[in-house]
């Protein structure tokens, strides 16, 4: 059985690709795609806020000429000081009579010193507290009673706080040991303290002061301590 022949016109029609479809169709796509953009920036330019710039400027102030100080001149370096002259050893030799003698009790007996001052009236050397020449200074006879005392006279408002100091006394001493006159010396920093070393200082006993073997009224200095016992 002999196939029906197809005429060529036929398969020609039925061979179109999507391609030249394609090819057909692009004259329409892209002159609608020309007239929509045109369209579209058309009303982006009318309808689009009206944009200024920023005022961005701005005014130089007039520079100000400042003149310059003088040019300070530096000094020259003073001049190198001149190193001293190397000391020469002399080879002279020194006599030994030149020299001095040591000083010996048995060139100075005691015997030849002068007698000790006198004092003609006692109250030249109790006005004030100065030197007085001894050779044996008085001794503390009653220390017991000198603790309690400062125990009893403590100020109890600077002892109750832990406050403490010492207090710098002068003794007038007479010829028997007894206090004269006391005065403060170097004082504290609080007033209560000095008044009450000054009432210690009357409670002290001395045995008598010796200038060589004369009893003398000395004035001598010591220290009042007031501390709170642990």
């Amino acid at each position: 059985m002999n196939a029906q022949a197809i005429p060529a016109e036929r398969l020609s029609l039925n061979l179109e690709t999507e391609n030249d479809r394609f090819k057909r169709s692009f004259g329409s796509w892209f002159w609608g795609s020309m007239i929509t953009a045109t369209v579209f920036h058309f009303m982006l330019f009318q309808f689009w806020p009206t944009q200024t710039a920023d005022d961005v400027s701005f005014a130089s102030e007039e520079l100000e000429v400042i003149e310059l100080p003088p040019e300070i001149e530096i000094p020259p370096p003073p001049e190198a000081i001149s190193r001293p002259a190397t000391p020469v050893m002399a080879l002279t030799e020194i006599d030994d009579d030149i020299t001095i003698a040591p000083t010996t009790f048995a060139d100075n007996p005691v015997d030849d010193l002068p007698p000790p001052p006198t004092d003609d009236g006692r109250s030249d050397l109790s006005a004030a507290p100065r030197f007085t020449p001894m050779t044996v200074v008085p001794e503390i006879l009653n220390r017991p009673e000198i603790v309690r005392a400062l125990t009893r006279m403590y100020p109890s408002i600077l002892r109750d706080n832990g406050i403490g100091g010492t207090v710098e006394v002068w003794f007038f001493i007479s010829t028997e040991g007894r206090v004269l006159d006391s005065r403060v010396s170097v004082p504290s920093p609080h007033t209560q303290l000095n008044e009450a070393a000054l009432e210690v200082a009357n409670i002290f006993r001395f045995s008598p002061a010796l200038n060589r073997e004369t009893i003398v009224e000395v004035w001598i200095q010591l220290p009042i301590t007031f501390e709170v016992a642990n």
